[in-house]
């Protein structure tokens, strides 16, 4: 008894399950995960260190190189990259498969702190680590722009509200901000008038620490009454440190105002960021792993206008890049040709066959098996990628070739006078077993294409998102 038999005797039950099996395809298509490519989990942690002013050789000498060697010895590390700019170190850090990403980061975190003695005096603050997807790359970019307002002023709305509340949508799981520029306090000083009056850049980096701090006054206790004291000894501008006090020569205050000036600008003027030719900051939104990334960016779309309506008038917000419509012409595309595919197989069997009932098994059999494939990738998790769709693509003409291979063998014994019932049986018990023993190398090679082609996706390890924090000092918003 081959394995069509139990269903060739029982036509109301097959009848049933192929409605069955229709039914939940059409309900899970739907609810499939959009994606450009598979949900690939390679544990891989990203390793940011950072010194000011560190040349790219010093960051690689004394930070990334004392850190690769504690990495190292871990076990499971597959692959480990580095890049050093100035004053910043990335170092990626990808393990086994099969490694847990939380014991990896366990791990991570130990190698830091055994490789602390070694690392350079002048940092600042210890490694910081976050995993990271290494075939994930922005679905969607804004631009942020403004004539009426500074760079400055312009990123921190950006910063305060834009990417916070995109970073609240559901679906998003950062947003990066691409040539921030946040506003600080730049103190310019005349080496002559400083060799003047005897001080050395040190005794004002000093007093400038001291002379803005943010730190509770206390209170006005009384028997009545208590009044607590707001203000601080914080300063904002540019003008409240031209008029801090260094140092004392014969008795009168030297100021910064005497050896210098200090004056309002970006923190790092040595990043900067343009759309359409305007000078501005960019918002590199990420997705979270297994989110449909259609629904996402519709959600984004949707919530530009608020946004816009949230900061003030002159700041503009346009649309830079948007994976998805790649991702949408690629779904519609496929849709029309496998439409257009299941049509012509239709029309040419008939032709050749010139029967009405021989014609609707193959046009029922063709749509059933995809609508199907959709139910099965639903429960295992799959989504409708570019190697999905091509994969469902291929396995059309598998579909059609095994089902016009078994009706020809079934007619073959319906014109040697057999009834249809036995015809199917003995049709389906010869050759069943030769289809499956046919497609199952042939889509076990197709699967085995697929993985390699995800292998090699997968070690271009956060490209974008290394480059932009290497080479333009990013952080997440």
């Amino acid at each position: 008894m081959s394995i069509s038999t139990p269903f060739i005797q029982r036509p109301v039950a097959t009848s049933l399950l192929m409605v069955a099996i229709l039914m939940a395809g059409i309900i899970s298509y739907p609810a499939l995960p959009v994606a450009p490519l598979p949900q690939v989990d390679f544990p891989t942690i990203l390793v940011s260190a950072s010194v000011p002013g560190a040349s790219p050789e010093t960051m690689a000498s004394s930070v990334a190189t004392p850190l690769e060697r504690q990495f190292a010895q871990i076990s499971g590390v597959t692959q480990m990259t580095s890049t050093s700019a100035l004053g910043l170190s990335n170092i990626t850090v990808q393990f086994d498969p099969n490694r847990n990403i939380d014991g990896a980061a366990q791990d991570i975190q130990a190698a830091i702190n055994a490789a602390a003695g070694q690392l350079s005096k002048n940092l600042p603050n210890p490694p910081i680590f976050r995993k990271v997807n290494p075939a994930d790359t922005p679905v969607f970019i804004i631009a942020v722009n403004s004539d009426n307002h500074s760079v400055t002023e312009t990123d921190d709305y950006a910063d305060t509200i834009l990417a916070q509340q995109l970073s609240q949508l559901s679906g998003v799981a950062q947003v990066l901000i691409l040539g921030e520029q946040k506003p600080s306090v730049r103190v310019q000083i005349d080496p002559v008038k400083l060799a003047s009056v005897g001080v050395g850049l040190e005794e004002i980096r000093l007093a400038l620490a001291t002379a803005t701090v943010d730190g509770p006054k206390g209170v006005f206790d009384g028997t009545a009454q208590s009044f607590p004291i707001y203000n601080n000894d914080q300063l904002f501008k540019a003008e409240d440190y031209n008029d801090v006090i260094f140092g004392f020569r014969n008795g009168s205050p030297i100021r910064i105002r005497d050896v210098g000036t200090a004056v309002d600008g970006p923190e790092n003027t040595r990043i900067a960021g343009w759309a359409n030719g305007r000078r501005g900051m960019q918002l590199a939104i990420f997705r979270q792993p297994g989110a449909n990334v259609t629904e996402t960016v519709d959600r984004i779309k949707s919530a530009l206008p608020k946004l816009q309506a949230a900061i003030p008038p002159g700041i503009d917000i346009s649309v830079m890049t948007d994976r998805t419509q790649t991702i949408r012409a690629s779904i519609d595309d496929v849709q029309a040709t496998m439409a257009i595919t299941v049509a012509l197989v239709v029309i040419v069997i008939f032709l050749f066959l010139g029967d009405a009932w021989a014609t609707m098994i193959v046009s029922v059999t063709v749509p059933m098996s995809l609508v199907g494939s959709c139910a099965a990738m639903y429960l295992l998790g799959y989504s409708l990628d570019n190697l999905s769709l091509m994969g469902l693509t291929i396995a059309v003409g598998f579909v059609v070739d095994d089902a016009i291979v078994m009706l020809e063998n079934v007619y073959r014994y319906i014109e040697s006078g057999s009834s249809p019932a036995q015809a199917a049986i003995k049709g389906a018990g010869e050759i069943g077993f030769t289809i499956i023993s046919i497609v199952e190398p042939v889509s076990g090679s197709l699967k085995r294409k697929l993985e390699k082609s995800e292998q090699r996706l997968a070690p271009k390890k956060s490209q974008f998102e290394c480059a932009s924090s290497c080479f333009a000092g990013q952080r997440p918003g």
